[in-house]
């Protein structure tokens, strides 16, 4: 499954749709799709069930049911991939001894996608809300740990390296506030300016904060590939990483619709060039003893961890090992 701190729900790739391998007529299955059959814990969620119909929709479309009084639904996400299919009831296995109670989950029966989600945003039906789970981190390897066989990992509770971690405040809108392009679930932070190098960029902090459609809004999403700004900050980062680079910038190519920053040469090279680039928070000044506070924005190569604290409401940064986490 994969991390995704922008979603709510979480489903995994049930036996799908008869699938045909073009040589031969017999069905082929994708190797990570789920066999409810083989489960003695798994249900299916009924219309009449209240998180078929809430009050408030929790999906981007309604939920409807099929002639066995069965709910289904429809997930779609920002980058145009959907997965819908049956909720159900069905406990996750977290180790050989451990496991979490029945939780309301998707069994996808068509999705782009066929290892599945876990929804970790602040909706009542994500991982966190229905387990119950109030702190939780994961730690990315840094661009050489990926060279080797370092890969990343998950915690549910305390991260053994949180001690040093820097935060910020996560930021709260009630969900009865109706903005097209805002999301009261996701995990907002109050995000003030972004630095290249040693330039601040001439960016008002208003644009970071949402406007009245809810367009501003600043989120920490794991399942998204890339970091989207709005035209009134992303012009600015651009109009300077061309004044850095110049001539090095790719014309007229652009990758997934969205990024037009590119370019021909040694990356190595280019990173230099244009420096460190840090994104700046307001409250982000960290205690690390002795009298001493230490500004919360540290160089990427050496960020390794988030961690989120739903219990206080606040983020973390830090460093951290992968590798010794992972043991």
């Amino acid at each position: 499954m994969v991390l995704d701190t922008g979603s709510q729900l979480s489903w995994i790739q049930c036996n799908p749709k008869q699938r045909t391998n073009s040589k031969t007529t017999s069905p082929r299955p994708p190797t990570t799709s789920f066999d409810p059959s083989l489960s003695s814990s798994f249900s299916l969620l009924p219309c009449t069930h209240p998180a078929c119909k809430p009050p408030v929709p929790d999906f981007t479309l309604p939920t409807s049911c099929d002639q066995n009084r069965i709910c289904h639904y429809s997930y779609f996400y920002a980058d145009g991939t959907y997965a819908e299919g049956k909720l159900v009831r069905e406990k996750l296995a977290l180790s050989n001894s451990q496991s979490t109670p029945p939780l309301i989950l998707g069994c996808a029966q068509d999705s782009k996608d066929p290892w599945g989600i876990l929804g970790m945003n602040r909706g009542r039906l994500s991982f966190p809300s229905q387990a119950q789970v109030t702190k939780f981190s994961y730690c990315v390897p840094t661009r050489q740990d990926r060279s080797s066989s370092v890969t990343g990992s998950f915690y549910l509770g305390d991260n053994p390296d949180s001690s040093h971690f820097r935060y910020v405040d996560i930021l709260t809108f009630p969900q009865s506030q109706t903005m097209p392009n805002l999301d009261p679930l996701a995990y907002t932070v109050p995000m003030q300016g972004i630095r290249i190098g040693a330039t601040k960029l001439n960016i008002p902090p208003s644009v970071f904060k949402p406007d009245a459609g809810g367009s501003g809004q600043t989120m920490v999403d794991s399942g998204s590939e890339l970091t989207y700004l709005v035209d009134a900050a992303y012009n600015r980062v651009r109009e300077e990483v061309v004044r850095l680079v110049g001539p090095r910038i790719k014309k007229g190519y652009v990758y997934g619709n969205a990024a037009d920053m590119c370019f021909d040469g040694n990356a190595v090279e280019i990173g230099r060039l244009i420096g460190d680039m840090a994104f700046e928070f307001e409250r982000v000044l960290a205690d690390v003893g002795g009298g001493v506070h230490c500004l919360g924005i540290g160089r990427s190569e050496r960020l390794g961890a988030a961690k989120f604290d739903l219990a206080n409401h606040r983020l973390g940064f830090g460093e951290a090992d992968c590798a010794r986490l992972a043991k």
